[in-house]
């Protein structure tokens, strides 16, 4: 982390000699704070379930940039991981934004390092860049366009069919789109590790038992898991298919924290979450889930880690963010 740091300033050790009373009400607490500071709290899909009730709007990648954006809070919380924090900080320079634990990273965003990047990059300098969001600030400064998995498809389509494409970082996302615009691009060999976990063939066990279950992925799921699935779409798409859609019962493809607002959303229907091709809770996103409640009420209280920002990376990196959300307000999309 060269450019782009955290300051930690609650002792060496961080947050982690600090005792928490037992006795505290931690959800009227992180309320009196975000008064007292006036703050906003934003929550990815894939947090855990008691963040998710706290926060003051809950996202995908596209609708949590759009409402970093648009917020005149004076410190954003950033419940989700690294790279989206880093988005908040560069969307708004003027503001204090922190996250509850700064080792909350994000396996894509690691497996495009930005050095390596720039020499594929500069091996094509006829190639535009259009780069997933969940990638670092390096990376995003790198880019031309950024996109989420909500608007990749619109924003592909607005570039002139002769227009050659470099994709990063996401190969699986990068093959999909591929197949919906019929645009033959350059894809960055990278993952994300939970998407990847999924097995087919306990899917397929898992359909056996549940006839009528309908299987839902995110796009960033391998394209055999992608092949079986009766609807593909972005963490909020699956959330609308799944409240709207008359079925009862549906086969999750993505990290698991979404289930809450899938159940919240609609009780009487039942969600399962998608196997993965071990005994572990592969489909749960370690990093994610390293942000608890704990850690949002103490990161409030002494805010602290804060996402910190060379100016001349920040005024790199939203160029092309600033394009994404051009082009997804012209096209009429939302979070």
């Amino acid at each position: 982390m060269n450019i782009v740091e955290a300051k930690q300033s609650v002792g060496h050790k961080g947050f982690l000699d600090i005792d928490i009373d037992v006795n505290i009400d931690l959800f009227a607490e992180i309320e009196r704070l975000k008064k007292e500071k006036n703050a906003i709290v934003l929550a990815h899909f894939y947090q855990e379930p008691d963040i998710q009730d706290v926060a003051d709007f809950i996202g995908d990648s596209l609708g949590l940039a759009q409402k970093a954006q648009s917020t005149e809070a004076d410190m954003i919380v950033f419940a989700g991981v690294h790279f989206m924090a880093e988005t908040a900080k560069i969307l708004n320079p003027t503001r204090k934004v922190v996250l509850p634990d700064l080792k909350a990273g994000c396996s894509l965003a690691d497996s495009a390092p930005a050095e390596l990047f720039k020499a594929f990059k500069e091996k094509h300098p006829d190639h535009l860049v259009i780069s997933y969001i969940n990638c670092t600030a390096d990376i995003k400064a790198l880019s031309d366009i950024i996109c989420t998995s909500s608007n990749a498809e619109k924003i592909i389509e607005s570039l002139p069919p002769e227009q050659k494409i470099i994709f990063a970082p996401d190969k699986n996302l990068g093959g999909y789109l591929q197949k919906k615009t019929g645009r033959e691009m350059l894809l960055w060999n990278g993952a994300c590790m939970v998407h990847e976990i999924f097995s087919l063939e306990k899917i397929t066990k898992l359909k056996v038992r549940h006839p009528y279950a309908k299987v839902i992925a995110h796009p960033e799921c391998e394209e055999a898991v992608l092949r079986v699935a009766d609807y593909i779409g972005s963490t909020t798409q699956l959330l609308r298919f799944a409240t709207t859609d008359p079925g009862n019962e549906f086969i999750v493809a993505t990290e698991t924290g979404i289930l809450h607002q899938m159940q919240k959303n609609s009780p009487k229907k039942t969600f399962i979450p998608a196997p993965p091709t071990n005994s572990c809770a592969c489909n749960d996103c370690p990093y994610m889930k390293l942000n608890t409640l704990e850690k949002l009420y103490l990161c409030m209280e002494y805010e602290t880690p804060e996402i910190l920002m060379d100016e001349q990376l920040r005024l790199a990196a939203k160029k092309p963010i600033d394009r994404m959300l051009e082009i997804s307000k012209a096209a009429g999309l939302i979070g």
